[in-house]
């Protein structure tokens, strides 16, 4: 049974696959020497998954809707199993990401994609996110009271 810290950085590398661009999953995936060879156990497809919200944020949750989703096991031929879901139909990106999600996990890759894919990518998408807020910030509307006296 991995330790929580293990799942935990699965877990953030995962998302980071999941958001990454597809381009940038091709160059990394081609970029390995020996190229990866790897089996489907799931051949990567689409679906929709319900999304749910919370009122407030930590209130009674609802439906919001559903969403496209796109999902892929594979196998490495050392035996490590990668899976990945990608939002979107994108199954050449799911594939990607199952490869290296795989990857990460073994002692031959994992190092040098951390240092190299996660570090640039978790760097990208986080440069992304701050462009997002700070143009949300731009359109926002401070609303307030004013008290009529007397």
């Amino acid at each position: 049974m991995p330790a929580a810290s293990e799942i935990r950085e699965r877990q953030v590398w995962m998302g980071m696959l999941a958001r990454a661009d597809r381009a940038v999953l091709e160059r990394a995936v081609d970029a390995l020497d020996p190229a990866p060879s790897w089996t489907r156990l799931r051949a990567p497809e689409t679906g929709m998954v319900m999304v749910r919200g919370r009122a407030g944020g930590d209130g009674a949750q609802f439906n919001l809707g559903e969403m496209t989703v796109t999902r892929c096991a594979v196998r490495l031929t050392c035996g490590t199993v990668g899976h990945a879901y990608v939002a979107g139909c994108d199954q050449r990106k799911a594939e990607l990401a199952a490869v290296l999600d795989a990857l990460f996990q073994t002692e031959a890759h994992g190092a040098v994609l951390r240092v190299g894919l996660m570090a640039e990518e978790t760097t990208r998408q986080q440069a992304r996110r701050e462009d997002a807020l700070r143009r949300a910030a731009a359109t926002r509307v401070d609303f307030f009271s004013m008290v009529r006296m007397g």
